[in-house]
């Protein structure tokens, strides 16, 4: 799975790049589209299965570039957002959707508490703990979530190219924002296709603004990373333009590009 030699997986999670230097720490959520055996697929078609619904295309490839170009730690998931949103509470419906967008989800209608518990102990606490561990291990670090999304949502098109995400922590979004035309002429827009509102800042909430760590949740949209070609563009316009954000709030001793 992973560019990076030094990485570990399971159908939980993977972690990617364990010694490295930055104090960024990458999350990405929602990297794969697996669903391991024992879930029969989910009941799902094996194009729904493959499908954005599914995951987010081309944030896994785009993550380990980028782990590479800032010597970046990096934890994802190993496993279908379908089968867990490691980007939701165990709290929320949407940790496990019976409907994503149009697509509806066979096994995950009618889920029992003790379903949904079993769920949360299998995959989001595994995932948790190995997230913690890593913010942990790293001094004053900086979260980091990728994450990508489809151009058309519900028959609308979506303008937007790259997202730039925040809660109510917005330093680092603010100087992703201050300095974004030095690195990219594409459409870029503040807590856009998503913002907190629509209840996909989860990780940030919980790894990063209580600790008072700088953050920032990036969406691209998944037609600009469809090839590893375009991921490893995408990437490397990424690093530079974090390096150069993470300057601007003084970090520039912590964060540096290798590209």
């Amino acid at each position: 799975m992973s560019q990076l030699t030094h990485a570990t997986s399971d159908d939980t999670v993977v972690a990617v790049n364990a010694a490295g230097t930055s104090s960024v720490v990458l999350v990405c959520e929602h990297a794969s589209h697996h669903i391991p055996a024992s879930f029969d697929g989910l009941g799902l078609s094996d194009a729904a299965r493959k499908s954005h619904a599914a995951w987010d295309p081309g944030a896994m490839g785009v993550s380990e570039i980028l782990a590479t170009r800032l010597d970046a730690r990096l934890v994802a998931s190993g496993v279908s957002r379908l089968v867990y949103d490691c980007n939701r509470p165990p709290s929320s419906p949407d940790a496990m959707p019976a409907l994503s967008e149009v697509v509806e989800v066979p096994g995950n209608t009618g889920l029992s508490d003790e379903d949904r518990r079993a769920r949360v102990d299998m995959f989001y606490r595994p995932f948790e703990a190995k997230l913690r561990q890593v913010l942990d291990d790293v001094v004053d670090p900086i979260v980091i979530t990728i994450h990508s999304f489809t151009p058309v949502y519900h028959g609308v098109f979506r303008p937007v190219e790259i997202g730039v995400l925040h809660d109510s922590d917005a330093r680092l979004a603010d100087a992703m924002l201050k300095v974004a035309a030095k690195h990219t002429n594409a459409n870029v827009r503040r807590n856009a296709p998503y913002g907190p509102e629509h209840g996909v800042t989860h990780t940030l909430q919980e790894h990063a603004i209580p600790k008072g760590r700088l953050n920032v949740m990036l969406e691209v949209r998944n037609d600009l990373i469809e090839t590893a070609a375009q991921q490893d563009a995408m990437a490397t316009l990424l690093a530079g333009w974090i390096a150069d954000a993470c300057a601007e709030l003084g970090r520039e001793r912590d964060v540096q590009c290798r590209a």
